[in-house]
């Protein structure tokens, strides 16, 4: 009870220290804060919700000045117009689906491998070829375009080509040709490499001791304790593949391999724009997205502050 009774006057006091008075100075920074916050929050999303908004007014309201941010007719016409307009659709949204499902659970599982091994293991020459792994990033992704294309082009045995790789596209105009070229990422690599820097040698040496194998040790161990990064890393990955534009445009050609952000494109004509099937359709192509940040986000503000800590 004594101790209890000493201990109470210094638990007070840490209490009081904690609730100190904030200044007058500290208030009006805070306010300061909040305000270029919400500004920022307000310039980001002004955008989208006004493509969200546009897809639920007529043509004519779009253009309208003032602008409704608030439909004044709200209707559904122009998504059962986007559904019901022809082509190909839904087989824009398996196209989109596919490779950026696929893309992603490629890149985390082989980025994480090369990882592990830059990060846990030793070998000669280690540093250097991650360094080089990172000098990579330099490079903009224009300048690989033209090799990567003629790569893909004359890929063996593939689209009509030859032992030689001629004679046929290859993998142009191809699921292949979008994924295959996109399963390892320099930046993930990095990302995850900064993560597992901080996972204890000493949890490893027992698993060795314990007789586990390195690739045990790295689907049972360390991936488990990745989950931060994999989700942020999964994050990233989706988002750029679902609403890549660049390079299904160069690769694809037939219109049933067509992304969904490419397939968005044919509604933008030389004289005549379809916008409210567009703001339709840039509505469904956002919604994945969303999705996917919503399930991973618990771990996505954990996984970027964790990098790089050791």
């Amino acid at each position: 009870m004594l101790s209890r009774a000493a201990a109470s006057p210094h638990s007070a006091s840490r209490a009081a220290h904690r609730r100190k008075p904030v200044s007058a100075l500290g208030v009006v920074l805070l306010i300061i804060r909040y305000v270029i916050l919400i500004a920022g929050a307000i310039v980001c999303l002004a955008p989208f919700a006004w493509m969200v908004s546009a897809s639920f007014q007529h043509e004519g309201d779009i253009f309208s000045w003032p602008i409704h941010w608030i439909p004044k007719n709200p209707t559904i016409q122009n998504y059962t117009s986007f559904f019901g307009s022809g082509g190909h659709i839904g087989t824009w949204l398996f196209n989109s689906t596919l490779v950026a499902v696929v893309t992603t659970v490629l890149q985390l599982f082989l980025d994480s491998l090369m990882a592990y091994a830059f990060a846990k293991r030793r070998f000669p020459g280690r540093s250097w070829l991650f360094g080089l792994f990172l000098a990579t990033l330099l490079v903009p992704g224009q300048m690989t375009t033209i090799p990567n294309y003629l790569i893909l082009k004359h890929i063996p045995f593939f689209g009509g080509n030859n032992a030689l790789g001629s004679g046929g596209h290859g993998w142009l105009d191809s699921y292949a040709g979008l994924i295959v070229p996109a399963v390892v990422s320099a930046f993930g690599i990095f990302l995850i490499r900064q993560f597992m820097v901080s996972i204890p040698d000493e949890l490893l040496d027992a698993a060795r001791v314990e007789g586990a194998s390195e690739f045990r040790i790295f689907w049972s161990i360390v991936l488990p304790l990745c989950k931060p990064v994999l989700a942020a890393n999964a994050i990233f990955t989706f988002g750029f593949f679902w609403n890549d534009f660049y390079w299904p445009l160069i690769v694809m050609s037939s219109p049933q391999h067509y992304t969904l952000s490419l397939g968005l494109a044919l509604f933008v004509g030389a004289h005549q724009t379809a916008w409210t099937l567009l703001m339709a359709g840039s509505v469904i192509a956002t919604i994945p997205v969303l999705i996917v940040f919503l399930i991973f986000q618990r771990y996505f503000v954990s996984g970027i502050s964790m990098t790089g800590m050791k």
